[in-house]
């Protein structure tokens, strides 16, 4: 608790030092405690810290609760990506970056779109240990760019070492794949239709090869009423696809889904480039470790409403895109280190109902 509140100190303060009434480092400390316990709105954070005004006097040494005009005005003046930086690197430090798989993938804020202007949303490329939850890196988007440059540059700095990142396949970039294997990772993307040469000469492999050149290895999951079976095939020898010159690749395969749900069935195949060479039962978990970024973002839609979510200015919701990734880390690592068998939603509103439960998740810190 102490270190958080030292690193958010350390943010830069843009106000006027005679007009300042509020810590900064009081006024961030109190709406982190707000989302910790699945609140976003400003209303409702203000409701809060006057209801939790002796907590925050007694647990943090925070006298004075500001009003909501001046949680606004601090949300609007400080630098969001200043705040993302300081988030990212308590997560690092608290909880490490050990994981074997880092996600990639970018999420658009809806709410932040403008009339006619359905992709001038603001959107944020996240990376994320899929093992902890935590974010290692995080970049804003805006309309005049896309994920792919972004991605490329964050690959300058992010450390993804001994790790295998995931995207999906507009990733599957040459470029991307060789930033990748000179930070000595693995690179494991979707292979669709923007490789239109290498995919069509591996989906014409796979309709034509037989048995004997396939390793695979399958599974059968039944869930209430739902039935999904998966295939997974590797290509056995891919020396004849040296001709694409791809950066680092070692392995080739498919991942074929068949959903049953009341007498209806669907089929899917993917395809997937690795830089790596392992097991068909290995890469069909490497695979399947994506989604865990999207159910981050799906969280922060369902447990926040961000797509709802009205606040007027980039670095309000840049900041409170980093608090809310922050609160789903800190509850999925404190649920997991004291073996509580509850969802994230439940343990959030246990820390807004009880102050000591919010205490332990602090101490927790």
């Amino acid at each position: 608790m102490e270190e958080m509140r030292e690193r958010l100190s350390a943010i830069e303060d843009t106000r006027h030092p005679s007009y300042v009434k509020y810590p900064l480092a009081d006024i961030l400390c109190i709406i982190m405690c707000a989302v910790l316990c699945g609140l976003d709105t400003l209303g409702d954070l203000v409701v809060y810290a006057k209801n939790r005004k002796e907590f925050f006097a007694k647990e943090l040494g925070i006298e004075q609760i500001p009003s909501k005009a001046t949680f606004g005005r601090v949300l609007s003046a400080v630098d969001g990506k200043e705040i993302g930086d300081a988030i990212v690197d308590l997560l690092r430090t608290r909880f490490g970056s050990a994981g074997d798989v880092v996600a990639v993938d970018g999420k658009a804020i809806c709410s932040t779109s403008k009339p006619g202007g359905p992709h001038s949303a603001l959107q944020i490329l996240s990376a994320y240990v899929t093992d902890s939850g935590v974010v290692l890196a995080q970049e804003a988007i805006h309309k005049k760019t896309n994920e792919i440059p972004v991605f490329q540059e964050m690959l300058t700095y992010l450390d993804v070492e001994g790790k295998t990142v995931t995207a999906d396949a507009m990733h599957c970039q040459r470029e991307t794949c060789r930033r990748v294997i000179e930070r000595k990772g693995n690179y494991l993307f979707g292979l669709k239709e923007n490789q239109p040469s290498l995919l069509e000469d591996v989906r014409l492999f796979f309709e034509d090869a037989d048995a004997k050149e396939l390793d695979s290895f399958r599974t059968v999951e039944k869930n209430a009423g739902r039935i999904e079976k998966r295939i997974c095939r590797k290509i056995k020898d891919i020396s004849w696809l040296k001709e694409h010159e791809w950066p680092g690749l070692h392995a080739v395969f498919s991942i074929e889904r068949n959903v049953e749900v009341r007498g209806q069935i669907s089929k899917e195949t993917s395809y997937y480039i690795f830089s790596c060479d392992h097991s068909p039962e290995r890469l069909m978990v490497l695979a399947r470790e994506h989604w865990k970024i999207e159910s981050m973002h799906w969280l922060l839609d369902v447990t926040f409403s961000e797509d709802d979510c009205r606040f007027l200015t980039e670095n309000t919701h840049r900041t409170m895109n980093a608090l809310r990734k922050f609160a789903l880390a800190v509850h999925k690592n404190s649920l997991s280190a004291c073996h509580i068998k509850s969802s994230m939603k439940a343990n959030m509103l246990s820390a807004l109902l009880d102050p000591c439960r919010l205490l332990e998740i602090l101490h927790f810190l």
